[in-house]
């Protein structure tokens, strides 16, 4: 207990008392940076920037979402208020710097994202991503599932559960989940799909995916049945076993974040984000992510800032998890 009381003393974000939350390198909450060689040992969670957009099919601009999020995040504070979870008093986390993508080459960019991860993986550390597009969640996937199939939780207007585009290519960032479906790294019928919304390609779009066993949840029907009817059923479907939380910044209206890739009106408010986020504890959290927030598409920088408040939020469960996993 010594041992990982002086571990939690190491890893923990610069107090805005002694330092200025302005000043300094920007790190995801001003955690300290460290090696992702020497990170196995002495963290439990790590997080991580993805900076590539070049599986995006619409607007690009995610590939700066990690530069973005770790300036914004640099206001968030040691304790929720909402749940009294104080992350860094739970769990030892360190910002891992950024994935060293190719941005000219999709399936490379995936293998490097893979073989990134395998080792923190591994080493028992859970990972927290920001991306980044949302095929980062493919290889990430493929990582932490190798041993055994996971759950999901997916926050996003889009299923992602595409087959190809553009030429028969079968990575963008419509596809992650029905590569690692796949693959055999994610359970189909323990994922949960929320808040779906938005105009088809063709009326049998999300027919795989349904036929595969995944729960899609539209916006429409969380609407009519509520937050906790909805946050309920999702941990009744990922149940007792690891799951992966997956939240794409387009979940939320652009009027709450206008700087993504393919808005879609009649999402969440930051609000109803928040409590759908706080309705997840207790769940066996394996990892997270955090993708889509592309900052160029947003001069007002809300889109960051949201970002970075929500980080925090996911950090809070995995946290948690964490530490009822130490026992």
């Amino acid at each position: 207990m010594a041992e990982h009381a002086d571990r939690l003393a190491r890893f923990r974000p610069a107090s805005g008392m002694d330092t200025p939350r302005f000043s300094g390198v920007p790190s995801f909450m001003r955690l300290p940076v460290l090696d992702p060689e020497v990170a196995p040992g002495a963290i439990e969670i790590g997080l991580i920037g993805i900076p590539f957009d070049g599986a995006t099919t619409n607007r690009p601009g995610a590939r700066f979402g990690p530069r973005g999020v770790r300036e914004a995040s640099t206001g968030t504070r040691a304790v929720n208020h909402a749940t009294g979870i104080a992350p860094y008093a739970l769990a030892a986390c360190a910002d891992l710097g950024d994935v060293p993508v190719n941005p000219v080459d999709v399936a490379e960019t995936v293998r490097r994202i893979e073989a990134f991860h395998a080792p923190l993986v591994t080493a028992g550390i859970v990972p927290l991503s920001v991306g980044g597009d949302h095929l980062l969640t493919y290889p990430v996937l493929r990582a932490l599932g190798a041993g055994q199939p996971l759950g999901l939780i997916h926050i996003d207007a889009h299923s992602d559960t595409d087959d190809g585009q553009y030429g028969g290519s079968r990575l963008t960032h419509g596809t992650p989940f029905r590569r690692a479906v796949e693959d055999g790294v994610l359970d189909p019928r323990r994922c949960v799909q929320i808040g779906i919304r938005g105009s088809l390609d063709a009326a049998d779009e999300r027919a795989w995916a349904l036929a595969q066993g995944i729960r899609i949840v539209e916006m429409e029907e969380v609407c009519a049945r509520g937050l906790p009817e909805v946050a309920a059923e999702a941990r009744a479907i990922v149940g007792a076993a690891p799951a992966y939380l997956s939240f794409d910044i387009d979940a939320l209206d652009p009027a709450f974040a206008p700087g993504t890739g393919t808005p879609e009106i009649g999402g969440f408010s930051t609000r109803e984000a928040l409590h759908l986020l706080r309705s997840f504890r207790g769940v066996d959290w394996a990892g997270a992510d955090l993708v889509e927030v592309a900052p160029p598409l947003d001069p007002s920088g809300i889109t960051a800032i949201t970002g970075g408040a929500l980080l925090f939020e996911i950090l809070c469960l995995l946290a948690e998890a964490v530490a009822r996993r130490r026992g």
